[in-house]
């Protein structure tokens, strides 16, 4: 089976030209070739099952375009969504009308603000945007407002928590988004509060919500004078919790962790509220169990030796540092054993994790 003549002739004069991009819209029938001098179509006329005919037409561009009928391997969808495609041939991958292509260019580490604006008229997703919002170089340059704007609009429809998180987290980025929408992200959170844990990641340190200092904050700062000269990171970090910034953090992180709606919610919880206090460079391996964790911490907080230089200092900020050594080793490792077991969401899952979650927020109220 071959390609109608007029199609052949057509698809010829097409690839002709210097092309930057090619999309194949299969419902309708058409191909689409983006230019230098704007875009172009051809409609085709299949001499069979459409299915296959499509499938004729990607061989064609293929074969021009790669010197393969084969076109891009589809099966290789992991490796694509791992950056793997080599950075030369980025943008030949662009004009064999295959999404899975588009997907192996917006997730490769030689992405370009020029190739993402190809790739986004080649396949305008929710998923490539937020890929392509993770390179600098996009969010830089033309087209990331772009991008960051079409994620924001698209919010409101996500369904999955990790999708909601990412996307909020990407938008924050600075030079994306002004303090307006900003605003109007955060006060989506009083309905989903799940899109407070974008923000969490993005600016743990600059929430848009007002929390008084901790009532010891100015005299630990004062004591603790000579020690964050010195630049003693576990004082940095007490003092900085202890700041309004600090207690909004673990005003918000509270909150989200109170009422989770999936498994990968609760996953990426942990592992934000752990990477905020990760200043002890403990080097331990990932803890499975609550209760060992607990008591690792009674016997081996004090080990650190900048935790002992504070200790000398003020021996009553003891509580407040076994609860910073504790809350910098949490992360999703925690529930791996309870969610290996069971799919359980929503209210159900919350209960089957009550034990692990209790003292995570026992230790995070007292730092408040």
């Amino acid at each position: 089976m071959q390609l109608s003549s007029e199609d052949l002739l057509r698809l010829n004069v097409l690839v002709a030209q210097p092309l930057q991009a090619v999309r194949i819209d299969e419902s309708r029938m058409c191909v689409h070739v983006l230019s230098e001098k704007g875009d172009a179509s051809v409609q085709l006329n299949p001499t069979c099952k459409e299915e296959k005919y499509i499938r004729l037409v990607r061989q064609f561009l293929s074969t021009h375009f790669l010197g393969s009928p084969g076109g891009y391997p589809v099966f290789l969808r992991r490796w694509t969504r791992m950056g793997q495609a080599r950075d030369d041939s980025l943008e030949k991958l662009l004009l064999i009308g295959e999404p899975e292509a588009v997907a192996a260019v917006v997730h490769a580490s030689g992405l370009t603000d020029e190739l993402a604006r190809r790739a986004w008229w080649c396949n305008a997703t929710a998923e490539n945007a937020r890929r392509m919002l993770e390179k600098k170089c996009v969010v830089n340059g033309e087209m990331g407002k772009e991008l960051a704007k079409f994620l924001i609009e698209f919010l409101p429809f996500e369904e999955q928590q990790k999708s909601i998180i990412d996307s909020v987290r990407l938008v924050l980025q600075p030079g994306l988004i002004n303090n307006e929408v900003r605003e109007e992200i955060w006060k989506r959170g009083k309905r989903k509060n799940i899109y407070y844990v974008g923000f969490l990641q993005q600016t743990p340190n600059d929430l848009p919500i007002e929390m008084p200092a901790h009532k010891q904050w100015q005299s630990v700062c004062e004591k603790l004078q000579s020690e964050l000269k010195k630049g003693n990171k576990i004082a940095e970090l007490l003092s900085s919790v202890l700041s309004p910034s600090g207690q909004a953090f673990l005003q918000i992180a509270e909150l989200v962790l109170k009422k989770p709606n999936d498994q990968e919610a609760v996953a990426i919880i942990l592992n934000t509220i752990g990477q905020y206090f990760d200043k002890f460079n403990a080097g331990h391996s990932k803890w499975r169990d609550i209760h060992e964790l607990t008591a690792y911490t009674n016997d081996g907080y004090h080990a650190h030796e900048q935790v002992r230089k504070i200790l000398v200092i003020d021996n009553s900020l003891e509580s407040k540092l076994k609860a910073l050594f504790n809350l910098s080793m949490i992360s999703e490792t925690l529930v791996d054993p309870i969610f290996g077991i069971t799919d359980a969401i929503g209210s159900v899952m919350r209960k089957k994790i009550e034990h692990v979650v209790n003292p995570i927020t026992e230790n995070m109220q007292l730092l408040r």
